[in-house]
């Protein structure tokens, strides 16, 4: 298979520890881009006990990232589960050749970080909340 941007070993470690992490509570973020220069991915940062709202605040409003979200969802029931989600944050006003490079690359990407779920983000902070994350992931 062709791959268009390089995942390094260090981004798939720090995926895995990532993904492996024991949570009791709050949200977890790992930021990822792509450097367009060299063509591989790089890790941004982490956020630990992160709220969707702050998170889509640290994210570029003009720059495509990839979001691996370990996200507290309280279900009806009161059970409390972390699953994994990937984000497509891929901000409308992002330079056309980066979010096609972006877009390019991101099934290799879920599948490196092993994320079943996307939602994508073209509109924003609007677009990433704490409601439309509980109904994405509870079916409301």
């Amino acid at each position: 298979m062709s791959h268009t941007v390089d995942i390094p070993q260090e981004l798939k470690d720090s995926l895995r520890k990532f993904r492996f992490a024991r949570r009791k509570s709050g949200n977890a973020a790992l930021v990822v881009k792509i450097n367009k220069q060299k063509l591989i991915m790089e890790e941004v940062e982490q956020f630990e006990d992160i709220s969707p709202e702050d998170l889509a605040e640290e994210l570029p409003e003009s720059s495509p990232r990839y979001v691996v979200l370990a996200y507290e969802l309280k279900h009806s029931d009161g059970r409390v589960s972390f699953p994994l989600i990937l984000i497509n944050w891929s901000p409308s006003a992002s330079e056309t050749g980066l979010l096609t490079l972006h877009a390019s690359a991101l099934l290799d990407f879920q599948t490196t970080a092993d994320v079943g779920k996307v939602l994508e983000v073209r509109e924003g902070a609007e677009g990433l909340t704490t409601e439309i994350l509980d109904a994405s992931l509870l079916h409301k």
